[in-house]
């Protein structure tokens, strides 16, 4: 299986890494190392034309050769849950997604996160001002092209991308009788990594998952 990452230093424990996992992180527009332009690429534009960075890094490793083409996965957390969701509504390339803790709904996001002055920087303006162009870059916009099986993970504990938020993405592919599950993680906040098991248990959902809906051919 390759599984493309959208977020960065995820750490798998040696039991994901049974499963013959090829992981390809990924550093799209927005990101660091890349200098001040590139990082603010995605300033009030989020997300956006990142899909296209992510995707042509697919492209490039199975140029390589050596990727298996029919079993392709993607996986990220936080804003990388958020570049999962965007991604798997943009292309149907991937087998199966795991969004970790991603935001879903800028609108609801804005006013349960524990982090809303993000209104002053990441948007133009208040939500209630702005409702269009906070829609237009939620992930609830066009979640009706998804078809990719997607399972949803977040912490209970979770204050700066509240449950709330993958609850959304869960209950709209339900509507869409989309395969998915959604994973609550008892008393772990952003990043389910307080307990060492916790942390483990996440990244075996994950691999369980890609198991799960890998190619048999």
């Amino acid at each position: 299986m390759a599984t493309v990452s959208t977020s960065k230093n995820r750490c798998w424990p040696p039991e994901a890494t049974s499963f013959s996992i090829r992981i390809r992180y990924l550093n799209p527009r927005g990101s660091t190392s890349y200098g001040e332009e590139f990082a603010n690429l995605i300033h009030h534009a989020y997300p956006g034309d990142d899909f296209y960075d992510l995707n042509s890094g697919v492209d490039a490793v199975i140029a390589k050769g050596y990727i298996d083409t029919n079993n392709l996965f993607v996986t990220g957390g936080s804003g990388g849950g958020v570049l999962t969701c965007w991604t798997i509504e943009h292309t149907e390339r991937f087998r199966a997604a795991a969004a970790l803790y991603p935001v879903i709904n800028w609108y609801s996001f804005a006013l349960t996160s524990d982090i809303p002055f993000i209104t002053k920087y990441w948007f133009p303006g208040l939500p209630w001002d702005n409702t269009d162009n906070y829609m237009q870059r939620s992930l609830t916009n066009l979640v009706a092209k998804v078809k990719t099986p997607t399972l949803v993970m977040t912490g209970e504990a979770d204050y700066r991308t509240p449950i709330s938020e993958a609850e959304q993405f869960y209950e709209a592919l339900k509507l869409l009788n989309v395969d998915t599950v959604l994973v609550r993680v008892p008393e772990e906040p952003h990043g389910i990594a307080r307990r060492p098991s916790h942390h483990i248990a996440k990244m075996l959902y994950i691999a369980g998952w890609f198991e799960q809906h890998k190619s048999k051919m």
